[in-house]
């Protein structure tokens, strides 16, 4: 049906007014969760190939609302994007919303150009690893913490276990060398548009959507309507593109039994929570 109506000529005035297709990134970063929420690769794969397949489509505008997570699902996302860009030559403008931190930012570096709003957040150009630490409760409850391992490291960073220094230079080693990888991104992405000091725009720090402005993380103050309008043209129309998930991991059901897909969901709702509050939201 849909190839039937694609062969249907359209009224002149609808020829003439372009679209711009909307794609919606929206929140923590990761490979396909639980619930299906979030961005990932997997998930938003589809959604992109169709932003960029919208008849007439002048631009593709992407609106990102996002506290970061996996920087390997960033760089897919972000590839993902910039290289049907590059193949159906379209702009890419971006437009941040509450929050474009961290693999946020690393995603809104795909826009050929960036927007945000006075009081969004952006940057947060870094890398974090979290955890805790249960030996002292461990000693207290008389529990013996019993783990058995082929490869010297394959325990690294055990929280049952005294934290080793030696695990902990390994992981700054390794930490180093993703946030050497982000600033390259950053760097080619943005160039000479960057304003800011490097060890200030580097050092994990975040800002709102006008500060971000002065140091060069966004090109402008506005919303996707406003500005694709003042680019455009009043006339030109706007083709949001929906992600598609599965009716079972909508309903929190995706697992084989009801009660595991609700101890899955309440997980994946807690970790998702202690990403936003990083950023007080």
């Amino acid at each position: 049906m849909k190839k039937l109506l694609s062969l249907i000529p359209l009224p002149k005035f609808l020829r003439r007014r372009g679209q711009i297709a909307v794609l919606r990134l929206d929140g923590v970063i990761a490979p396909r969760g639980r619930m299906g929420k979030g961005v990932s690769i997997e998930s938003h794969a589809s959604a992109i190939e169709q932003a960029f397949g919208v008849a007439r489509a002048k631009a593709v505008a992407v609106v990102i609302n996002s506290p970061g997570g996996s920087p390997t699902q960033s760089s897919l996302v972000h590839d993902r994007v910039r290289a049907l860009a590059d193949e159906k030559k379209l702009p890419v403008y971006v437009f941040c919303e509450d929050v474009a931190a961290s693999g946020g930012y690393w995603l809104a570096c795909a826009g050929d150009e960036i927007y945000a709003q006075p009081s969004s957040i952006v940057g947060s150009i870094g890398v974090i690893y979290s955890g805790f630490g249960f030996v002292d409760a461990m000693a207290k409850l008389g529990v013996e913490r019993r783990l058995h391992t082929a490869g010297t490291r394959k325990s690294m960073l055990d929280p049952f276990r005294p934290e080793d220094p030696d695990d902990v230079e390994r992981l700054r080693n390794l930490q180093d060398e993703l946030h050497e990888v982000f600033k390259q991104h950053v760097r080619n992405r943005r160039g000479g548009r960057l304003k800011g000091d490097e060890e200030e725009l580097f050092s994990g720090a975040f800002w709102s959507g006008q500060r971000s402005l002065d140091l060069g993380l966004v090109d402008g103050i506005g919303d996707v309507r406003t500005v694709m309008r003042e680019k455009f043209g009043d006339k030109v129309r706007f083709k949001a593109v929906h992600v598609s998930r599965p009716l079972l991991s909508r309903l929190g059901l995706g697992s084989s039994k009801v009660g595991e897909g609700l101890a899955e969901a309440l997980a994946d709702e807690a970790e998702q929570r202690l990403t936003w509050n990083r950023y007080g939201l």
